[in-house]
């Protein structure tokens, strides 16, 4: 009876501690030991997806712009896209680093691949993704009960915007993330996951960059019918601004130039459930426009 008890012990501590083996973004599997304790987040939305994992508290570097929520602004930065401190890095002894590869650059990345640390690549490119990522992060984390109710409150969400707006009239979208020059989203981005739950359509889903250059021409021609952008922070920024001369423009004639709070739309975390919400109310007023 007294050995029994012994193994059964040896076992439950054996299954605490034993190894974690997820398959990140990039199709890479990415084993821990046990659950990660010291995580280095090399993105904003990496860092949003940790602390709703349940992991925020564990994040011990993180790059710039990692401001949300409130206690992530206390978290050391390490760097930002044009370079990390690599020395920093070490300084900070991580178990795990999460990067971001469309984020990071291919030095930054290499810097890091030579450090020796496990790496999770996160790339989220569609909604669901995001659930999957919390799922996956709680599992290297050792939360997976946080995890798994964030991650059902985000697709719960997700699906009720979807059931109510998917099914739509189709609005021809534009969506303009920098106007000199001119850049858009392709259908590899989030973002264009987002249009489509709402009933949009992105004109440009069907180029092969992530964020393609775009000419003017090529938006008069496709004609969209709502055309979005961020938030104008700065009175010389043009922004959508640009459009209003080109009065021959659907979307000019309608009124349907929209700003959105970009880093609820743009950031794969969590709080895409408000950016999309508010594209989907925005996309629903150019319909309520038609003549």
């Amino acid at each position: 009876m007294f050995k029994s008890l012994l193994f059964a012990l040896a076992f439950a501590a054996t299954c605490a501690h034993a190894a974690t083996s997820v398959v990140d973004d990039a199709g890479r599997r990415v084993t821990l030991a046990g659950p990660a304790q010291r995580i280095i987040s090399m993105s904003p939305h990496v860092t949003e997806l940790l602390f709703a994992a349940g992991g925020g508290a564990r994040i011990v570097g993180a790059m710039n712009f990692s401001d949300y929520p409130e206690a992530a602004k206390k978290i050391p930065l390490i760097g930002d896209n044009a370079q990390i401190d690599i020395e920093r890095v070490v300084a900070l002894k991580p178990d795990l680093l999460v990067a971001w590869q469309s984020g990071n650059t291919a030095r930054q990345l290499e810097q890091l691949a030579k450090l020796g640390v496990p790496i999770f690549y996160s790339e989220p490119k569609k909604l669901d993704q995001v659930a999957d990522s919390l799922l996956r992060f709680g599992q290297l984390l050792g939360t997976e009960a946080t995890a798994q109710a964030a991650a059902a409150a985000f697709r719960a969400k997700i699906a009720a915007l979807s059931a109510r707006y998917g099914a739509r009239p189709p609005v021809r979208v534009f969506y303009q993330i920098w106007d000199k020059p001119l850049y858009t989203l392709s259908g590899q981005h989030i973002v264009s996951d987002a249009i489509r739950v709402c009933g949009g359509v992105n004109i440009f889903a069907g180029l092969h960059v992530v964020a393609p250059s775009v000419s003017t021409e090529a938006v008069l021609e496709a004609n969209p019918e709502a055309i979005f952008g961020g938030e104008q922070h700065d009175p010389a920024d043009a922004g959508l601004n640009i459009w209003k001369p080109y009065r021959s423009l659907l979307a000019v004639q309608r009124g349907n130039l929209f700003s959105l709070g970009g880093e609820l739309l743009t950031r794969a975390g969590p709080r895409m459930t408000l950016g999309v919400a508010d594209l989907c109310d925005k996309l629903e007023l150019a319909r309520q426009r038609r003549k």
